[in-house]
C-alpha cells in the first residue's frame, strides 16, 4: 500500500546557512525511492508517496539521505498525510491570523514534565496548546520577537520544527 507523507526539515536555508537547495531535496528523496515528489517554499517542506510504513523508518532514512548529500545533519519531522489532517482538524486556538497561528511539530510525544510549572503569563499574550505530537501557537505580535521561541527552544531543543498555519494549509492541499 502507498502512503502520502509530508517531510518537514528543521533549520535549514536560514540566514544563508546549511543550504540544501528544494531541488536537491526532491532528488535526494526520489533516489531513495520515494514518488510523486513535490516541495513547498524554501524552508523545507515536501510531500511525498511511499510504501506504508513507521515514520520512524522514513526520517532515519530522509536523515542519512541529506547527510551524506549535504555533509551536516537535518532534523526531519515526518506526518502521513491522515495525520497532518488530524493536526488541522485538532486545533485548538481561534484562527485570528493565519500567519501569527503555527504549529511546531515535534519528535516524539510531548513529555508532561517538559510542560510542568510553565508559567503563561511568561508569554503572555502569546497561546501555546499541546497536542498529540505538535504543539499549537499562536503570535499576537509576530513569530520575530516571540517571548515563546525561546522558552520552547530551551526545552525542546531539536525535537522541534514550527511552520505557520497558511503553510500547514498548503502542504495539506498538497497531500489532498
Amino acid at each position: 500500500m502507498v502512503t502520502k507523507y509530508v517531510a518537514l526539515l528543521r533549520g535549514i536555508n536560514v540566514g544563508g546557512h546549511r543550504k540544501v537547495p528544494m531541488a536537491d531535496l526532491r532528488r535526494v528523496l526520489a533516489e531513495l525511492g520515494y514518488t510523486e515528489v513535490r516541495t513547498l517554499l524554501q524552508s523545507g517542506n515536501a510531500v511525498f508517496e511511499a510504501a506504508d510504513r513507521p515514520t520512524v523508518d522514513l526520517v532515519a532514512e530522509i536523515e542519512a539521505g541529506l547527510a551524506a548529500e549535504f555533509g551536516f545533519a537535518v532534523d526531519v519531522m515526518v506526518r502521513t498525510g491522515a495525520e497532518l489532517r488530524a493536526v488541522v482538524a485538532a486545533n485548538p486556538l481561534e484562527v485570528r491570523d493565519p500567519a501569527k497561528l503555527a504549529v511546531a511539530f515535534l519528535r516524539a510525544v510531548p513529555d508532561p514534565a517538559v510542560w510542568a510549572g510553565l508559567d503563561p503569563q511568561s508569554y503572555a499574550p502569546e497561546e501555546l496548546r499541546v497536542g498529540e505530537r505538535e504543539l499549537y501557537l499562536y503570535f499576537p505580535d509576530g513569530l520575530g520577537r516571540a517571548r515563546l521561541t525561546p522558552i520552547l527552544a530551551r526545552r525542546l531543543g531539536d525535537g522541534a520544527t514550527v511552520r505557520n498555519w497558511n503553510t500547514v494549509h498548503k502542504l495539506l492541499a498538497l497531500v489532498e
